[in-house]
């Protein structure tokens, strides 16, 4: 699972560049809204990211949440998606 989160934060500051995330350490517990502030064109381009590295469809995932919930994701909540995915 640390290999995922890794790969994770690796792929998140890649869509947002490494100087947004200055002084930011991306762990379990960062959430997406309000620890990255991710705008909805980031979190298509992560979505892309996870499709062509895990076979992960972020946009099924996401299809049972509602808008509060997506706006809490945390970055460990998606790890848990793609390690019982993979």
């Amino acid at each position: 699972m640390d290999e995922v989160l890794e790969q994770v934060a690796k792929m998140i500051t890649e869509v947002v560049g490494p100087d947004f995330l200055l002084g930011v350490e991306i762990t379990r517990d960062t959430t997406f809204s309000d620890d990255l502030g991710l705008e909805s064109i980031e979190f298509v381009a992560l979505a892309d990211k996870l499709n062509a590295h895990y076979g992960v469809d972020l946009v099924a995932f996401l299809a049972d949440m509602d808008i509060d919930e997506i706006m809490a994701m945390s970055v460990g909540r998606l790890v848990d998606h793609i390690t019982a995915r993979v």
